[in-house]
């Protein structure tokens, strides 16, 4: 009983895999510019210190992530070739909703976007190409995966445009661009602290159990 008191303690601490952390949405031209949105799956906080984003160049070290800082279990933060102030104006983005602008290595029609970590190696790779390899053409509509399986299979086949009122929860910006940067359908649902306190507790009771029956 020890032990699995012990083993259901670390997984309810233990840290997310950089394998959770994928691309969700990107959106290669219109609106207030375009942009890339980068989603923790897993649910522990994972520290972008020094991760980077690349296009088809496939260079780690592109664009810095580090100002994300630590992003938490089922965050969403963006990247976009537009000053950050002016996406989150168009975009009704409340401060919370972390945003990097102003890169320049900007993506086009067909190319990829690269998502590398601390050591420099690929967490998360998406190709496309509606003129080349299929999927969705996001010229002032992004594009989101249609199922959780889509997400880190790097085939754009499985990812479609964005429609207002949809399960993503897509809006029209204010210029007129449709999509749903800075959150996703496929967050998980992250437990609230009291709920991780209560696991904690239940836990501590089953030791004691386990302990008074030894």
């Amino acid at each position: 009983m020890t032990k699995i008191v012990a083993l259901l303690f670390a997984a309810a601490i233990a840290p997310a895999a950089h394998a959770d952390v994928r691309i969700t949405e990107w959106m290669y031209s219109g609106g207030s510019g375009e942009f890339i949105e980068f989603t923790n799956l897993g649910t522990s906080a994972v520290d972008f210190a020094n991760w980077s984003y690349d296009d088809d160049s496939r260079t780690p070290g592109g664009f810095d992530l580090s100002a994300f800082g630590l992003v938490g279990a089922g965050e969403s933060v963006v990247i976009t070739e537009a000053d950050a102030a002016t996406f989150r104006l168009d975009w009704g983005l409340a401060d919370t909703v972390k945003v990097l602008g102003n890169y320049t290595n900007n993506i086009g029609r067909a190319d990829e976007i690269n998502l590398f970590d601390d050591a420099g190696s690929l967490v998360d790779r998406l190709a496309y190409g509606d003129n080349s390899i299929g999927g969705p053409r996001t010229q002032g509509v992004s594009g989101h995966a249609m199922t959780a399986g889509a997400l880190g299979a790097n085939d754009v086949t499985g990812w479609t445009l964005s429609v207002a009122g949809d399960a993503e929860g897509s809006y029209v910006s204010l210029s007129s661009a449709i999509g749903s940067p800075g959150s996703t359908a496929f967050a998980p649902a992250v437990p609230e602290p009291e709920t991780y306190a209560m696991l904690l507790a239940g836990l501590g009771l089953i030791g004691f159990a386990a302990r008074r029956r030894g």
